[in-house]
């Protein structure tokens, strides 16, 4: 007999919440835990709101839920407040590994920056991480390894690079300024378009074949670029000033992520699709 999937999806903010969203448009099972209230949330009948600290949770709370996805940013973006959400959320969970008997997966969305390569180099799935410089980032990858250890194959951690979207709008703006600073000739980034990360972690949430899924994933396009670049092409389609070259920082640094999301699940495989979308949106 085949069990219905119970989702729970912690942190409904700008990802969780459309991720909570559209498992209910496909009339799975699905609630959302958040701490404050969600006045404009039950879109759906088959989506409900569970009003609660996800560091207070019980294992009884926990023990109906196949399927839980922990997305979730701090109240301030600090070392504490990354070991109050990140860190603190997947030790929580992980002291109820044994006891949640109906857990088949647990996803965490962990970010790329817990790789702290910083020379231009090609990372991969299989590329181990050089500790990061970040504080924050180290809190990051160190929840990866609690849930890790706590849930072992059960976790799939998903590591999204920088998150860009029509209402993310941070490089457009730089590209708009008319004093522009000079930048780095060769830093290397990397970005995922919000709507397909969505995607993403749906689809690592809902496949039914266990074994066909992978232990991480890099949430990003198919085409690193650099700052430099990103930012003379922005420039030129929307008829601002083109930046100059920081003579200064001359080294190459930043990192190149060689995603390995499906190309299927990727409605924007890379930069320009992706800044053609916002551009065109916005004139509409």
């Amino acid at each position: 007999m085949m069990t219905t999937n119970k989702y729970l999806i912690i942190g409904q903010g700008d990802i969780g919440l459309p991720v909570t969203n559209t498992l209910a448009q496909k009339d799975l099972a699905v609630t959302g835990l958040a701490r404050s209230a969600r006045s404009h949330y039950a879109l759906y009948d088959n989506a409900d709101f569970m009003q609660a600290d996800a560091l207070k949770l019980s294992a009884e709370q926990l023990q109906d839920f196949t399927r839980i996805a922990i997305i979730v940013t701090p109240d301030e973006y600090s070392t504490e407040g990354y070991n109050d959400s990140y860190l603190g959320i997947c030790q929580h969970l992980a002291q109820f590994a044994g006891e949640l008997s109906n857990l088949e997966r647990i996803v965490f969305i962990s970010s790329t920056g817990i790789y702290g390569q910083d020379n231009g180099e090609w990372i991969d799935e299989d590329t181990p991480p050089i500790t990061p410089k970040r504080d924050a980032s180290k809190v990051i990858l160190q929840a990866e390894q609690v849930l890790r250890k706590g849930f072992d194959n059960q976790a799939i951690i998903i590591r999204p690079s920088g998150i860009y979207g029509r209402e993310r709008l941070m490089r457009l703006r730089k590209a708009r300024k008319t004093n522009k600073e000079p930048i780095a000739a060769q830093h290397w980034s990397n970005r995922i378009m919000d709507r397909d990360l969505v995607t993403i972690i749906t689809n690592v949430l809902t496949i039914d074949d266990s074994d066909s899924l992978k232990p991480i994933y890099i949430a990003t396009d198919y085409l690193p670029v650099t700052t430099f670049e990103l930012e003379t092409w922005l420039s030129q389609q929307i008829g601002a000033v083109a930046p100059s070259v920081d003579k200064q920082k001359a080294s190459v640094t930043g990192k190149r992520l060689h995603s390995n999301i499906p190309l299927a699940w990727l409605n924007y495989p890379d930069w320009q699709v992706g800044y053609r979308d916002i551009l065109q949106y916005q004139q509409d």
